[in-house]
């Protein structure tokens, strides 16, 4: 049986318990920092380089503007705003996970503590015929593949 990379464009996206219906997701990225040191007392000249912090992008969220949903991203974002968390909490697990021809998660991403930072509207244009974009930006702490 012959193995074949994953398609991009089958994917699912979770918020909490929200799951949104999104056509692009950006900003999967792990890195970690460097630190370069040289004690004063070495004999060498050069500097040794060691791991530091780990650090990680924004993840960017799009989907289509639905009549329906098209509050969704600004619910979250004004919890975050006003910092309204009263009952609910506005921090979460965004989940990403890629799927397989039989819907279920192959690989998945959890970005913890994650919440809303921006929101972009779509733009309107007289003549165009584009679908309406929304777009919305997460910061979390962390990024793992579980």
């Amino acid at each position: 049986m012959a193995t074949y990379p994953l398609p991009k464009f089958h994917f699912k996206v979770t918020f909490g318990d929200t799951e949104f219906n999104c056509t692009e997701v950006s900003g999967l990225d792990f890195e970690r920092e460097m630190i370069e040191y040289r004690a004063g007392a070495d004999n060498v000249y050069y500097k040794t380089k060691q791991p530091g912090l780990e650090k990680y992008s924004n993840i960017t969220v799009k989907r289509g503007t639905f009549a329906d949903k098209s509050k969704e991203f600004y619910s979250q974002w004004v919890k975050t705003v006003y910092f309204q968390e009263g009952e609910e909490e506005y921090r979460g697990d965004l989940t990403i996970s890629m799927l397989d021809e039989k819907h279920e998660p192959v690989i998945t991403w959890k970005a913890e503590n994650a919440y809303i930072t921006k929101i972009q509207s779509t733009d309107f244009k007289a003549d165009g015929n584009e679908i309406a974009i929304e777009t919305a930006e997460f910061v979390h702490e962390k990024l793992a593949l579980v």
